[in-house]
């Protein structure tokens, strides 16, 4: 199975929002931001700027006809500033003009007056200063006090992982077009097409039917469009509302990165405690969430860190605590992970800090404390697979890790400055929706009476495969060529209140929702093969695109079955919902089952360092991946290399920062932000391992999701770098933060070193 959009791709062939033909009297917005990190708003001045050549319209705060908030979760986001800014590249107003060049111009025009503030850009400042977004969050279970003073050894210490860029190929992009009756018709690089459609009407102050959403395809998101997307597009729907005429929006590449959220940095403190031979008895870990100015999705992600607050580990006594940190940087986002990545980071610094300072090997800790049947979670789920332990085995053995370190012991006695090193990273990543609510999907298919079927799902194709996975059940359900189905674009008058493409429960909710239509038409059909063929119902079948009594193949091909259907005037076409089962959760007791069911999986690193230099190479990543019955291996290996390298480079080199003064990003070109490219991948060994059998109507088919899980594998970079700077310098002091840039650790070889 191929992922159908890459012949497209290759040719240059497949339409983007900011592909699609504009219509006649097309309006170009651009935006006005704030130049500022904190501050009141004295004067905006936009006179100059509305008379500029071409300009039609400047709109501000005042001419919004509806509300003015876009906050999704909390409501303290407006769509625009009025009194006051609260960080660099805040919206303030929209430029309209007949072209692109003329808004651009036009926005230059604007000027406004700020009393600046002090700008706070540390978690922990704003954590002092009591501001926070919603209160703290207290994920716990057992007796961590106790449990403590009966520790043979205790370990605390303080952690920091990074943002991360998203850096998706297709930029911020909106087209909005008014249609008849005051309707609107938004085509928006979104993950969340409903979430545009609802905020949309707000603003506007207009029913959420006149608004209808459409998306084709995303070129690339990782988290980035699933709130983000919101505004721009709703910018453009303000436009066509006050102007009547159809608005295009698409953020530049440099605008895109000053103006938009990362990944969230994170502070930690944390306390581990453990007996004599390493196991862990207690765990207590403080997370300050570097949240932005806004609360976006921070609550929800500081929410998945505390359900990973173990990690791949069953620990009996744990306090995890949240903090999310308001600080006057762009609201901070989704991303790949959405929070797991961040408290896995700080569980594996927590353990190699451990092992430095009892001498119990990293590996040993780890092992020992892998999650096995009928452990808890701290939020009271039980985990039944044995997919950690079993995984972490088969690495052993796929990776021959035994003999690697021997060699890697033997390599480094005889080498200077040329380190290697070796980690083991285990993954345990629990699938769904933490917010219950939104573990629900539909789909609409349509047999026409030609054969060929169209399928309609809330699920948005971002270069995931999702809608090849869901061609491929429908064509199985059928048992027709994958060719005569289609899956077509996510718009929210076929398919509404859909939840985000998000959580990696996309294929998951939406293949199961299609799949039940497709059942509910197939048994439609089979009842009139029944009637023409004369035969009892519950002996038919659909194989090879023709209808099958028992073992023998009867005359009645697939087409002919759906022409007769329709002459009989039965129904050829059905909407299916689908809602995951078996999952709640109590916010009042944190404890519930939040999950339909967890991926694990275990990565090899290994890597050579270069201690003069500085510099690195990730030579090997070897991975044992339970991802459930493989629908579609050549989509899931994708999605595993490319998640391991996003991970990879989260934790070595893509470092942002930002002027503490002015809260300005620093990092705000591709020449100032690094990611890896196809010379830095390293060479990646696979192993797909069923292991656990999901329940029916659990997963799609019996697969587990790929999206986000492989993208902790990634972590296993650092632990391998920290491990050749040891043999290296086996007195060495590390500071846990990330990424692990050549900067960084070749400051952390030298410091102290008189030699």
């Amino acid at each position: 199975m191929k992922h159908f959009d890459a012949k497209l791709h290759v040719k240059g062939k497949s339409v983007f929002t900011a592909d699609i033909p504009v219509p006649e009297g097309t309006l170009y917005a651009a935006v006005f931001v704030s130049p500022c990190a904190h501050g009141n708003i004295l004067e905006l001045d936009t006179a100059k700027a509305l008379a500029s050549p071409g300009v039609v319209r400047v709109v501000t705060a005042e001419q919004i006809p509806g509300e003015n908030e876009i906050g999704n979760i909390v409501m303290d986001e407006p769509l625009l500033a009025e009194n006051t800014v609260h960080f660099t590249g805040e919206p303030v107003a929209v430029v309209l003009a007949e072209t692109r060049l003329q808004a651009y111009n036009a926005v230059k025009l604007i000027s406004m007056t700020v009393q600046e503030l002090h700008p706070v850009t540390d978690p922990r400042e704003a954590a002092r200063l009591g501001d926070f977004i919603v209160p703290p969050r207290t994920f716990s279970c057992g007796d961590t006090k106790k449990a403590f003073d009966e520790c043979s050894y205790v370990v605390e210490g303080t952690a920091e992982s990074g943002g991360q860029e998203h850096l998706y190929l297709e930029t911020q992009s909106t087209l909005c077009v008014p249609q008849e009756g005051g309707a609107l018709h938004i085509t928006s690089s979104t993950q969340s097409p409903s979430y545009v459609q609802k905020i949309a009407a707000r603003v506007l102050g207009i029913p959420i039917h006149l608004i209808q959403v459409d998306v084709l395809r995303l070129g690339g998101a990782f988290g980035g469009k699933e709130d983000q997307a919101t505004p721009w597009a709703v910018m453009a729907a303000l436009g066509s509302h006050l102007t009547g005429r159809p608005v295009k929006l698409v953020l530049t590449r440099h605008e895109d990165l000053v103006n938009t959220g990362k990944r969230h940095p994170y502070s930690y403190d944390y306390k581990i405690g453990l007996d004599s031979q390493g196991k862990i008895l207690a765990w207590k870990v403080d997370y300050y969430q570097n949240s932005g100015a806004v609360s976006d999705l921070s609550t929800a992600i500081l929410e998945r860190s505390l359900f990973h607050s173990t990690g791949s580990y069953f620990i009996p006594n744990v306090v995890a605590t949240g903090y999310c940190c308001r600080t006057n940087l762009a609201p901070n986002t989704a991303f790949r992970g959405f929070g797991g990545p961040q408290a896995m980071f700080v569980m594996e610094a927590a353990i190699h800090k451990a092992a430095m300072e009892t001498g119990i090997p990293v590996e040993t800790i780890q092992r020992i404390n892998l999650l096995k049947p009928g452990n808890t979670f701290p939020y009271g789920m039980e985990y039944t697979a044995n997919e950690a332990r079993s995984s972490w085995k088969l690495a052993e053995r796929f990776a021959k890790t035994d003999q690697k370190r021997s060699a890697i012991i033997e390599f480094n006695s005889s080498s200077r400055y040329m380190k290697k090193g070796i980690s083991m990273m285990p993954v345990c990543f629990g699938i769904s929706f933490t917010t219950t609510f939104l573990n629900q999907a539909s789909a609409l298919v349509h047999v026409y009476t030609d054969g060929s079927v169209g399928i309609s799902t809330g699920a948005v194709e971002m270069g995931q495969g999702v809608n090849s996975r869901i061609r491929q059940v429908v064509s199985e359900v059928f048992s027709i060529p994958v060719e005569q189905t289609r899956v077509e674009s996510t718009n929210t008058s076929r398919t509404a209140n859909t939840s985000p493409t998000a959580a990696s429960s996309a294929a998951d909710m939406n293949g199961n929702a299609a799949l039940a239509a497709c059942r509910e038409i197939k048994g439609r059909l089979l009842k009139t093969a029944a009637a023409e063929l004369g035969c009892a119902q519950d002996k038919l079948n659909l194989r090879n695109s023709s209808v099958w009594n028992g073992t023998t193949r009867t005359d009645l091909t697939w087409n002919q079955l759906v022409t007769k259907a329709y002459m009989s005037r039965t129904d050829l076409s059905s909407h299916a919902h689908y809602a995951t089962p078996g999952i709640y959760f109590d916010k009042t007791t944190e404890k519930g089952k939040p999950f339909a069911y967890h991926v694990a999986g275990t990565a090899v690193t290994e890597v050579t360092v270069d201690c003069l230099l500085g510099t690195y190479r990730i030579d090997r990543v070897s991975i044992v991946h339970h991802g459930g019955k493989q629908l579609n291996s050549l989509l899931d290996r994708g999605q595993v290399e490319g998640a391991l390298l996003q991970g990879i480079g989260w934790v070595t080199m893509e470092q942002l920062d930002w002027n503490t003064e002015n809260g300005r990003l620093l990092a705000d070109s591709l020449a100032t932000y690094k990611v890896p490219d196809i010379n830095f991948a390293p060479d990646v060994d696979i192993v797909f391992a069923e292991g656990e059998v999901l329940p029916d109507g659990v997963g799609l088919k019996g697969s587990k999701a790929i999206g986000e899980p492989p993208f902790m594998y990634g972590i296993g970079a650092w632990f391998a770098i920290a491990s050749a700077m040891k043999s290296y310098r086996p007195d060495i002091s590390f500071d846990y933060v990330a990424p692990m840039t050549p900067e960084r650790l070749l400051m952390t070889l030298t410091a102290g070193n008189k030699s």
